[in-house]
């Protein structure tokens, strides 16, 4: 039985019944169809999907191969024996180990995507020669393909993290106690396995800088995540008290770090100069910025919301439209938004749509879209560059 067969688990799961609270919070880590907030969609699946076949097309092949060597692995394989245990309860371990099986929308390998293109965009140094040794296929050094599965491991790793589910607040339609608690201890040593995974490799690149950086980059996420748990249990109904730019700092830590220092990284493999790896770092910054801004604006500017869809009170347009409204007037909203002492978030939703927030968060969104366009102009033209500007358009248009 391979690892598909391992992980086909009901589609039902989690389809119902009030939803879970995770110790981590959960990370809108996709990119759904881009629209504009009125609801009239300029941007669907099928085109995000187009922009990424092309660009793998670029790189040589599919990123979802990228950690088929982990996956497939007998560590791995019995892990998901241990999954298939919790069918049956709505542990989130399930949803995340069925998305990494089920791909189809490309959004869980963009990280490496994008390692990989950056790479290929910039090619080998002009200055340094030293790695011109180094095996290439399709315009890629290895270890830089390399450090693309490295990247979507520790991204892998911290999303099965996330699955780790707050006990405390369990109710009786998620399970039972027992096999939540089991959910809890695969989450933690699955997660652990995959860095453990990713220490490996990176140690293999024999890259004191490279090392460094990406050793940097896991501590800002789990800095970045501290932040994102730190509110009391009652964050669907207070908020953090922060402005846009304290926001943006925390932002940066748990969704930018990772995949800014691993283009750095990908230049120093290649034996770039300060300039280009800092250009790398602005584009991996400033796209993922975008890319986290896109994903909060979701609730907000689809086609068609469910009433009873939630959304995160500490995300870019709430932020927003709390910094122009006034922490007392949004607290106020969100008052007058509960029945019973629960929220109603459809009519929070529409309150919100009705202020400054949406619209500035879509400014925000274009205007770190335009800084990542900007950076990779110091790289010259090539059909990798083409690549990288169409994933950032993809998730700035709102038309």
């Amino acid at each position: 039985m391979n690892l598909q067969q391992l992980l086909r688990l009901p589609r039902y799961l989690g389809a119902s019944g009030p939803p879970l609270r995770r110790w981590w919070s959960p990370s809108l880590d996709t990119i759904p169809s881009v629209g504009s907030w009125r609801g009239q969609s300029s941007r669907s699946p099928a085109y995000w999907n187009q922009v990424v076949s092309e660009a793998e097309k670029i790189v040589g092949y599919p990123t979802s191969f990228m950690s088929l060597r982990c996956l497939l692995s007998d560590e791995l394989s019995n892990i998901a024996m241990q999954v298939r245990k919790l069918v049956g309860t709505q542990h989130p371990l399930l949803t995340t180990a069925r998305e990494l099986v089920h791909d189809s929308r490309h959004n869980l390998q963009l990280r490496g995507l994008v390692v990989l293109l950056i790479s290929k965009a910039a090619g080998p140094s002009s200055v340094n020669a030293s790695c011109q040794n180094y095996d290439m296929v399709s315009g890629i050094y290895s270890c830089q393909r390399s450090l693309a599965e490295i990247t979507e491991l520790i991204h892998t790793a911290l999303l099965v993290h996330r699955g780790i589910v707050n006990l405390n607040e369990l109710q009786s339609s998620d399970g039972p106690l027992k096999d939540m608690q089991f959910g809890n201890k695969i989450a933690i040593l699955s997660g652990d396995f995959l860095l453990a995974n990713a220490c490996n490799g990176l140690a293999l690149l024999q890259n004191t800088k490279v090392v460094e950086l990406l050793a940097s980059a896991l501590m800002d996420l789990v800095q970045g995540v501290y932040h994102e748990n730190s509110t009391s249990a009652k964050e669907n109904y207070i908020t953090d008290d922060i402005g846009i730019s304290t926001w943006k700092e925390q932002t940066f830590l748990s969704h930018g770090a990772l995949l800014a220092k691993s283009c750095q990284a990908a230049m120093e493999l290649a034996k770039h100069d300060a300039e280009v790896q800092d250009m790398a770092f602005q584009y991996g910054k400033h796209m993922a910025m975008s890319h986290k801004i896109n994903s909060d604006l979701q609730p907000f500017i689809k086609e068609k919301t469910s009433d009873s869809m939630t959304f995160n009170l500490n995300s870019a347009p709430v932020v927003l439209h709390q910094e122009f409204l006034g922490r007392d007037l949004w607290i106020k909203q969100i008052r007058e938004a509960q029945e019973k002492g629960i929220l109603d978030y459809a009519k929070l939703r529409e309150t919100i749509k009705a202020g400054k927030g949406v619209t500035s968060a879509i400014d925000l969104c274009r205007y770190h879209g335009n800084k990542a366009l900007a950076a990779l102009e110091s790289f010259p033209p090539s059909e990798a560059r083409s690549a990288l500007e169409n994933i950032v358009f993809a998730v700035t248009r709102f038309s």
